[in-house]
């Protein structure tokens, strides 16, 4: 099998760990990294057609049959999919936290007044600046490590990355702070890796399924849920996290915010399991109805549905 994947290091690093179970199981897997147009065109996203640049060129591939699956962080997947095509596995989340690495140690309450964080996340950005208005954040660009060197040099006293990113890449920088997820709510999809196919590949999905892990799957559905109603991207400072609570029960917490923090709407709600789809939907409805849409400037024609 041909598996597609982004050529960064930690994309990478996702594909090898999924290709590993795969020949486990007895397939034979081939990697094929793409640049994309994400790739080509970092750090202008939000002017440039948001994060389906990620995998758009990955997906047209995987449509064509010039691979046979795709492997994605599932944070970079639109919440609608490419006709014919479906995710067919969520191999188990990592730690979905987000973490604050700085060059003194502690978490933001730690950080001194006017200290430079850096992120490329417009959500981190916000949540940032909800709890320390005081701060100055800017973009800080390039890989995990790339980003971490910086750090090193001076340049910012801190700087937000995701936890499962560095333990995928086999990071261990010091200073390390992990921000509670219920608070700091993480990306819609952060941590988990979404194993992408075509509908119609019988072949595929039976190796594939065989990595799916249902807890796993569970949240995603969820959270894709709440992002789908919301018709958000990643312009949009909003994130959800859902958690199984035993082995039935799940709970989510979602927000949404503006960029600068000012304005921040939190929800949260648990339910059984089953319902995962219209837990994550039922929250995005709770947001919009408390002003979502003016907060975070979403498409006024999708969520007024």
């Amino acid at each position: 099998m041909r598996l597609g994947t982004r050529s960064s290091p930690l994309a990478l690093a996702q594909a090898r760990a999924v290709a590993d179970e795969l020949r486990r199981v007895g397939a034979e897997v081939e990697l094929v990294p793409m640049k994309t147009e994400g790739d080509r065109l970092l750090g202008r996203l939000a002017d440039s057609g948001g994060k389906g640049l990620f995998v758009r060129e990955i997906e047209e591939a995987l449509a064509a049959g010039t691979i046979d699956l795709a492997v994605h962080s599932l944070k970079d997947l639109p919440a609608e999919l490419p006709d014919g095509l479906e995710l067919a596995a969520f191999p188990e989340r990592n730690d979905p936290r987000d973490v604050l690495v700085s060059r003194t140690g502690g978490g933001l309450e730690s950080l001194r007044p006017g200290a430079l964080v850096g992120t490329a996340s417009l959500r981190r950005r916000a949540l940032v600046l909800a709890a320390r208005p005081d701060v100055k954040v800017e973009p800080v660009r390039g890989n995990v490590d790339t980003r971490l060197r910086k750090l090193d040099s001076g340049d910012w006293d801190a700087i937000l990355l995701a936890a499962a990113g560095l333990a995928r890449l086999g990071l261990r920088p010091a200073n390390v702070a992990f921000l509670p997820p219920d608070v700091f709510v993480p990306a819609v999809g952060q941590a988990i890796i979404g194993v992408e196919i075509r509908s119609h590949d019988r072949s595929t999905r039976a190796a594939v399924e065989r990595l799916d892990h249902p807890a796993t799957r569970v949240c995603a559905v969820a959270e894709r849920a709440y992002l789908r109603r919301l018709g958000a991207s990643c312009t949009t400072p909003m994130a959800a996290h859902a958690a199984l609570d035993g082995a039935t029960r799940l709970r989510m917490a979602a927000v949404v915010a503006s960029e600068d923090g000012r304005k921040v709407l939190r929800a949260d709600a648990a339910g059984s399991a089953d319902d995962a789809e219209t837990i994550g939907r039922g929250l995005a409805e709770s947001l919009l109805a408390q002003g979502a849409a003016e907060v975070a400037g979403l498409d006024p024609e999708r969520w007024a549905r």
